[in-house]
């Protein structure tokens, strides 16, 4: 029986150990907080996200990592991707010395701008193929419920991409594996910040044509670095490309999208910071996205704006206005 550390107790990390115990697998969710691991414990829920869920009983849950990663042969990064590599750093003595490891999070590190991917094979001092991204349209509330889903794992390695496929297979989830790791990593993490400008236009009461309009164009960037950096440009079509883009821009789950709409609101960063109080992975990954598009002298016209409202302070219309008074291109 295959033994999986989730490591991360949020709302997304919670759900995938839920997917994860449904599908027959012994999970050890690792949390920072000892209360949320007592509660998930004694009560089968997690007390601070989905507490009227319960989880099934093959998950647990403990605040010592060391625990949870012992004997696992799976290992699940769902911690926010800023604090990846300080963590990895922690955690890498404990990793089995074949353990697959999963990365759920979309975003982009500050300062280096490398993929979450990149980022573990550093920290973890693991090669390429013992890495595993999932990414999709995979909004956690609905998961959590065990609404039908489908999601993406990508992995260098296909046998390891088709054992997590393996293991998150439910009546629910569909898993589909694709070797193209860049491509799916690049949508995971774009979307967010062009979700954070569908909110805005969302809370600035805009039409429905200028929302289709920041979707395809965001997509549109999002697949001119993909290609940039080498990924296959049909990835972009897929689930971990358009699906995830249109899941988190359309739904009132999505952190980016809701925390776009307070900005649009005129609320400051501070403010919608206080408000979500989850992270919005967008918020921070627009500033290492720009950065990454401007060494590769690729243009992102929805990012830079996106960037520029949420940290130096630009007002949404004259973002909006600037994104439409652009020189006109070919589609």
């Amino acid at each position: 029986m295959t033994h999986v550390a989730v490591l991360g107790a949020g709302s997304w990390g919670t759900a995938f150990a839920k997917v994860l115990g449904e599908a027959g697998r012994d999970v050890t969710i690792w949390s920072r907080r000892e209360a949320v691991a007592t509660g998930i414990r004694e009560t089968g829920r997690n007390p601070d996200y989905f507490p009227d869920v319960r989880l099934p009983e093959r998950v647990t849950a403990t605040a010592d990592a060391g625990k949870a990663l012992a004997g696992a042969e799976i290992v699940v990064l769902a911690v926010p991707s800023q604090t990846l590599r300080g963590n990895l750093a922690d955690w890498r003595a404990a990793i089995e010395p074949d353990a697959t490891l999963v990365s759920l999070m979309k975003g982009i590190e500050l300062g280096t701008t490398k993929r979450m991917s990149e980022v573990v094979m550093e920290a973890a001092q693991v090669p390429a193929d013992r890495v595993v991204v999932v990414s999709g349209p995979n909004l956690a509330p609905e998961i959590a419920l065990g609404q039908p889903a489908a999601t993406v794992v990508a992995g260098t390695d296909i046998r390891r991409a088709t054992l997590v496929q393996d293991a998150i297979t439910t009546p629910y989830m569909r898993p589909y594996t694709n070797d193209d790791v860049v491509g799916a990593e690049l949508g995971g993490a774009v979307k967010n910040v062009i979700a954070l400008a569908y909110g805005i236009a969302e809370a600035m009461r805009l039409g429905d044509n200028i929302k289709a309009t920041l979707i395809t164009r965001g997509l549109a960037e999002t697949a001119r670095l993909g290609v940039a950096l080498g990924a296959d440009p049909l990835t972009f079509a897929g689930l971990s490309g358009l699906g995830d883009l249109v899941g988190t821009c359309h739904s009132p789950f999505s952190r980016n999208r809701t925390f776009g709409e307070r900005l649009g609101r005129g609320e400051t960063l501070e403010q919608a910071q206080a408000a979500v109080g989850q992270t919005a992975e967008g918020v921070k990954s627009c500033l290492a996205i720009r950065d990454l598009a401007r060494k590769n002298n690729v243009e992102m016209p929805i990012t830079e704006q996106v960037e520029r409202v949420c940290h130096e302070g630009a007002d949404p219309r004259e973002a909006l206005t600037i994104l439409m008074t652009r020189t006109t291109k070919a589609e």
